[in-house]
Order: structure tokens, then sequence, then C-alpha cells
């Protein structure tokens, strides 16, 4: 009886190790809240607040979309923020007097404003135009027209991610289509939710490049300042972007009717979790091009890209990458002078690091990628992806969704953490302490 116990009790430690306590996680969102000033900065904001604090309003739970119109006592502190972000883009954007469609907010990027839309159609949705008397539903409406009315597409309609010429990238796919997803769903337009679908499928047309084992392109389309290159976090930004579009159509009304469509993001999550782990470096690490070792490493990719395995995992029961989620999330959370040796089983070997230069930045005491002051260490610049940078809002953004993915995942059984093939159920940290007086009888 004893054994069993320390058993389980020395699971449910491994289990805790390497994760994030809730003092480092206030001060992660601390960061991030003090951080994010730009249109996908408060997009990617609300996202990770709803994962980490509310996932009962997230689109990667097992909760259904649409979400309790009612909020939770328990949850108006959570949803507190997130409608928080909502209220001063609209509140801001009714300033203007201006109608008809426009962006929630002014941007050279036709894009980027919509990542704000999934919280301004969740206040809208639990009645915050109550409680304030602000527009949310004729807001989000106007940056629905918007997209379709004034934003340039392709001749095959995919939307631009510039205003000032027509341009893909990559990071859009993370911005537009779950805005769309969500709005099809709390409108109940089956057409713009398939959009979303849709969108998904003519940027991986225009972006996936084949040639490089199906890593997606950045920038492509524009006149001036495309990106050949595979850039770590576009690539993390397509899968995310994929992974919320996923979710929001397996737990809606009309999962039954779309059913290829899922098996189609699955597969293309997927590929690029197959494309990017090939590239995966001994330290847990990308370069911030996945296959350019001239590069500096960079954790805002390996932080967003691990979320999404786990998410996948839980939505579609695909745990090839998750071993190597695991080792790259206990290499992100690792203490200070610990020896890094990721193991690559899923993939080819993993590249030498010997070529990138080292990691910069003081880092919180025992902690090996946060700073003194809470931030994310190594990462790209997110004004200019080119150069690596001191701090990241979004980059604060990934880590509390990896955080919260991870967190979901150990409640659901940890599934395939033993190997790239496993889908058997494992004990989760409360099945575990429920099932304890069970087995200590059969045991005894």
């Amino acid at each position: 009886m004893l054994f069993v116990t320390g058993l389980l009790l020395g699971l449910y430690s491994q289990a805790r190790a390497q994760n994030l306590t809730s003092a480092q996680i206030s001060v992660i969102s601390q960061r991030l809240a003090q951080g994010a000033v730009h249109s996908w900065e408060y997009g990617t904001r609300a996202e990770a607040l709803l994962e980490l604090n509310a996932p009962t309003y997230s689109v990667v739970s097992f909760n259904p979309v649409p979400p309790p119109q009612s909020i939770p006592s328990n949850l108006t502190s959570a949803l507190s923020e997130v409608f928080t972000i909502a209220h001063n883009i609209v509140v801001t954007r009714s300033l203007s007097n201006i109608t008809g469609p426009q962006p929630l907010i002014n941007d050279t990027s036709a894009g980027d404003p919509a990542s704000i839309g999934v919280a301004v159609l969740l206040a809208n949705w639990t009645g915050q135009w109550a409680l304030d008397g602000l527009d949310y539903a004729g807001a989000a409406r106007d940056q629905l027209d918007y997209l379709f009315q004034n934003v340039s597409k392709t001749s095959d309609g995919a939307l631009s991610h510039r205003v000032d010429q027509l341009q893909l990238w990559s990071d859009s796919v993370y911005m537009v289509p779950p805005f769309l997803a969500y709005y099809g769903v709390l409108t109940e337009n089956q057409t713009i939710l398939v959009e979303a679908y849709t969108q998904i499928s003519l940027y991986r047309k225009y972006l996936r490049d084949t040639a490089a084992g199906n890593l997606w392109k950045h920038i492509q389309l524009g006149q001036t300042g495309n990106d050949d290159g595979h850039w770590s976090t576009g690539n993390a930004w397509a899968a995310a972007g994929m992974i919320r579009v996923l979710g929001t159509i397996q737990r809606s009304p009309y999962a039954n009717m779309l059913k290829s469509q899922q098996t189609d993001l699955a597969n293309w999550v997927s590929e690029i979790h197959g494309a990017m782990y090939t590239h995966i470096n001994s330290n847990g690490l990308f370069y911030n091009y996945a296959d350019n070792s001239t590069t500096f490493y960079d954790t805002s990719s390996a932080a967003l890209l691990a979320s999404t395995v786990y998410r996948l995992s839980l939505l579609s029961n695909v745990y090839t990458y998750i071993p190597l989620a695991e080792q790259v999330r206990k290499a992100l959370l690792a203490t200070a002078g610990a020896i890094i040796s990721i193991t690559n089983t899923s993939t080819s070997p993993a590249p030498s690091t010997t070529s990138a230069p080292p990691a910069t930045g003081t880092t919180t005491p025992g902690m090996l990628h946060l700073t003194s002051e809470g931030w994310l260490t190594p990462v790209v610049n997110p004004y200019a992806y080119g150069a690596q940078g001191s701090d990241s809002p979004e980059g604060q953004a990934f880590i509390l969704e990896m955080q919260a993915a991870w967190r979901d995942w150990v409640a659901d059984g940890a599934k395939g953490a033993n190997s790239a093939h496993e889908a058997r159920p494992h004990v989760s940290l409360i099945g575990a302490m429920v099932a304890l007086p069970w087995l200590m009888i059969v045991i005894c």
C-alpha cells in the first residue's frame, strides 16, 4: 500500500515538475499586459487569457461553442481582462463617429485587427453591451464587412494581410480565420464558418514550401517586402490559427457537417509539426528561421508550437510530437545551469547548435529563459522579424498558451507522453488522487 501511494505521489510530483508557479504566471501575465499595445498583441493577449483563465470560453477546450451567455460567478474575474480589452477597443472606435466597414483598430495590416474580434464577439455574446452601452455586435460586423469589402484578395479569394498591397503573411492564419469561425458559429452562419477553413486552405496553397519539407514561407505575393524564408514564429502562428479553427468547428453544432474540414485542419497542423520539429535544436529552441543556422535562437516559436502539439492531441488524438513538446516545454522552463539535450525521436536527428550565436539577456535567478523582469528570452523582435529582441508581448502570450495547453493535456491523462505513437490514456493528476483509495484496496 505504501509503495503504491508513493508511486502515485511520485507521478504527481513528476508531472508538476518544471511547471510554472502561480507567481511566475502572474509576472508573465503582467509583462504581457504591459507590453501589448498593438492590434495583434491585444488579440493574442485576449486569446491567452481565455485559454489560461477561462477555458469554458475558449474554443480549444472541451466545452461547446457557443459558450454560455450567462457568465458563472467564478469566471467573472477571469473574463474581466478580456472584456476590458474589447471595451477599450470598441469605445475608442466609437469616438471616431465613422460608420460602415472598418477595422476594429486602424492598422497598416488588414488582418491583424481581426485578432481582437473574438474578444469583441464574446463581449457581445455575454451581454456586456447591457452594462456599458457599447455596440459590440456592430463593431464585429463592421470588422467582418471590412475584410470582405475593403481588403484586396487574390483571384481565388485569399485575403491580403496588408493594407497597402496584396500580400499574404503566415501570421494572418492566427488573426483572421479564428475570427471568421467564431463569428460564423455565434451568428449561425455556416458560410462564414466554412470561409475560415477556406482562407487557411488558400494561405497554405501560397505559402507552403514543399521543396523545404512543407515549411511555410513567411511573406509572399507583394510588390515589396516579400520573405521567402521559413520564419519559425510564422509557422507556429499558422499552426495555432488552424488549431483554433479546428476547435471552433469541432465544438460547434456544425461539427458533423464539416468532418472533412476537421480532418484537413488536423493533417495540416501535423504537417507543420513534421516540418518544424525536423529542425529543433538540442537546446529545445528553433532558430529564428527554422532551417537557417546563421540566425539566432528563439523561444517564442518553440512555446507556441509546443502548445499546438498538446492541443492537437486533445482535439484529434494525435500524439506523434508529444514527447518532443514535453522536452521543449521542460527546456523552456529549465533552471539556470541545466544541461539541455533534446532527443529528437520523432524526426531526423536534431541539427547541431554550434553555429548560432548564444542566447543573451540576464535571466531570473534559477531560470534559464525568464529574465529578472519576467520576460521570455531569447526572442525575435516582434516589430522587426529578422532581428533579435529584448522582450516580446506575443512571446509572453505564447508561454501562457503553452502552460494552459499542457495543463489541459495533463488533466486529460497526459496521453502519448511515453511514445511517439502511444494512444492509451495515462492516469491524470486528479484521476490519480481520486483513484488512490481504490488502488490501495486492490493492492491490499
